[in-house]
């Protein structure tokens, strides 16, 4: 939930209103996304448990290109900029390599592939 920084004294009540129900929709939008994000990390879970399986390698840059492309559009469509929009993708596939990386090490020695989240 979203404290306001806004001192008392200076802030008139009617904005203070306004700050607090934008916040509020900004905290709703933020659980969205960490949701969003947890379900895309379980779907590709299973894609790195797949790769790991077929001993294929955990990363995968023609895709990771066209993900790349394919989200900088979205992110032109939406009017975000699309350099963020990369930059938060490079690190999501940062972190899935990363998660696919454990996974086929773990398959590779006989141990059960981790329940952590993986992205592709």
């Amino acid at each position: 939930m979203t404290t306001s920084n806004t001192g008392t004294g200076a802030v008139d009540p009617e904005v203070r209103a306004e700050l607090e129900r934008l916040r509020d929709s900004i905290d709703n939008i933020d659980a969205a996304v960490v949701h969003m994000l947890a379900e895309r990390f379980k779907a590709t879970q299973q894609v790195g448990r797949l790769k790991a399986l077929h001993q294929l390698p955990p990363a995968d840059p023609a895709r990771e290109a066209r993900q790349i492309e394919r989200l900088r559009s979205l992110a032109e469509n939406a009017k975000l900029d699309p350099a963020f929009a990369e930059k938060f993708l490079n690190f999501i596939i940062a972190e899935v390599i990363r998660h696919h990386e454990r996974i086929a090490e773990d398959t590779h020695n006989g141990h059960p592939a981790h329940d952590a989240g993986t992205g592709d």
